[in-house]
C-alpha cells in the first residue's frame, strides 16, 4: 500500500486545486494500481507539528512520508512517481 499525504488547511485555493490533481491522477491510473493508494488529508490547523512543518510550504505533497511537492503540484510528476513507487 502506498500512503498518499495532502498537508493542507480549510479555505486554501491551492491545497483545493492539489486535491483535485490527486484525485485526477489516482483515478487514471489502473483499478489495481488505485486500489494499492491511501490518499490521506491532513490539516495543518489539527495538527500543531504539521503547522510547524508545513505552514508556510502548503500545500503539502508526501508520498510513503517522503516530500513530493509543496505550492504546486504537477498532475505529469505526481502520476510518473506514483508508477515508480508502484513498481
Amino acid at each position: 500500500m502506498i500512503s498518499l499525504t495532502l498537508i493542507g488547511k480549510p479555505d486554501c485555493h491551492l491545497c483545493d486545486v492539489a486535491s483535485e490533481i490527486i484525485d485526477t491522477v489516482v483515478a487514471g491510473l489502473p483499478d489495481a494500481a488505485a486500489e494499492q493508494i491511501e490518499i490521506v488529508e491532513a490539516s495543518i490547523q489539527d495538527d500543531p507539528a504539521l503547522y510547524e512543518l508545513w505552514w508556510e510550504k502548503i500545500p503539502v505533497v508526501l508520498i510513503d512520508g517522503e516530500l513530493h511537492a509543496h505550492w504546486r503540484l504537477s498532475a505529469d510528476r505526481l502520476r510518473q512517481s506514483l508508477e515508480e513507487a508502484l513498481r
